[in-house]
């Protein structure tokens, strides 16, 4: 059959990478993931109890596509316990993870050829995403010392239709502060450029607490997920907030497009909402991974590094050691057994020279890995 030219999306290669670390492991060998940021923690107990309870009270079917009445009003309730934002839960928008978020914004928000600016290092399915949907992704090359995120001279006279950003961010872990993301934000009110902001490693930070776009503007998209902070990868559920004249605009294309988030992953999200307890234990398995991992990567022979603020990676310049990270990561694959990510997924351009850790797993898994990559590089 003869394909769409939207359907020429390069592969996501952390995707693969996680391939060849399933076929090793398949052979019989032993790896440690640094390469997906997937947290080593299932959902909290009691969202699988609410489900279990709600599935002997009665079948789950479709609900709205907007989501759960009551999971809407828990969202934005926590945005005024997280952020002092009063949000009315009408503007919120459950959806099939984050993924879901960012297609029913591209479509919203823009047509066919409008070009969209996105930072690089980023996520690499913003671009992907964009150019299946016939939109033209415009990476922004952004510097250390913005700490890799853009600034508003990266898209100055640029003509773009909207600005993706994301903080904390994937893959180097660097937040806007509030200056840096109003300056962003003003940018894009003053040439008419639609702002997103992905957050979905909000929870997860280190020293101070990230800053949401809805504490500057409510004329923006953020997007949000189970998927990390609240450990839900696999549930699928996530969410986003939209100005209240965009709100019907998304329900009827959700309406089309899902129909609904998944009834189950609702209710279990209801739940692990308030299941602080264990979702901040979580945290100090990651605050003492994240110290790990800066003190054992320079010394394994990673040292230019971007220490991150939030979220669970750690993003190195490699430069010195290839300019071919992702025959590096193969390589540390086969002979030290552990996977990490190389940086092309994040920047096709400077890529080469760059590579992403996770450490999302147990502590245990990262004091091995660490191990494993000290060896590998003293060996090579």
């Amino acid at each position: 059959m003869r394909n769409s030219s939207r359907s020429e999306v390069d592969p996501f290669i952390v995707m693969d990478v996680m391939q060849a670390a399933a076929r090793a492991e398949a052979a019989g060998r032993h790896i440690i993931h640094m390469e997906v940021g997937q947290p080593g923690t299932g959902a909290p107990k009691p969202a699988a109890a609410a489900l279990s309870a709600a599935m002997e009270a009665g079948p789950l079917g479709y609900t709205v596509a907007l989501g759960l009445p009551a999971l809407r009003a828990r969202i934005a309730q926590m945005y005024g316990e997280w952020y002092n934002v009063d949000l009315d839960p009408a503007r919120v928008v459950v959806t099939s993870g984050s993924s879901a978020g960012f297609l029913l914004a591209f479509t919203a928000l823009f047509d066919s050829g409008d070009r969209v600016g996105i930072g690089a290092p980023g996520y690499p399915s913003y671009r992907q995403i964009l150019g299946a949907l016939g939109m033209v992704p415009v990476d922004l090359p952004t510097a250390a010392e913005n700490r890799f995120q853009p600034v508003p001279a990266d898209f100055a006279n640029m003509d773009l239709r909207g600005l993706m950003v994301a903080s904390p961010a994937n893959p180097t872990g660097t937040m806007l502060d509030k200056p840096a993301m109003s300056a962003l934000i003003d940018a894009c009110h003053g040439t008419g450029a639609s702002f997103i902001s992905d957050e979905i490693y909000h929870g997860i930070e280190y020293k101070k607490k990230a800053v949401t776009a809805l504490e500057i503007t409510d004329e923006c998209y953020v997007i949000n997920s189970f998927s990390k902070y609240f450990s839900m990868t696999g549930w699928r559920v996530g969410w986003m907030v939209v100005p209240d004249d965009q709100v019907r605009v998304v329900e009827r294309i959700a309406q089309n497009m899902f129909i609904c988030a998944p009834h189950a992953s609702q209710v279990a999200a209801l739940a692990a909402m308030d299941c602080v307890g264990q979702l901040e234990a979580n945290m100090d398995v990651y605050r003492a991974n994240r110290a790990l991992m800066l003190d054992g990567l320079p010394k394994a022979g990673f040292d230019k590094i971007a220490p991150p603020d939030g979220g669970f990676y750690v993003y190195a310049d490699v430069s010195d050691i290839t300019d071919d990270s992702r025959a590096l990561a193969a390589e540390i694959l086969e002979k030290a057994g552990v996977a990490v990510t190389p940086g092309l997924d994040f920047d096709p351009v400077r890529g080469h020279t760059t590579m992403r850790f996770s450490y999302a797993r147990s502590t245990e898994d990262i004091r091995e890995g660490l191990a494993r990559l000290a060896a590998f590089m003293q060996a090579r």
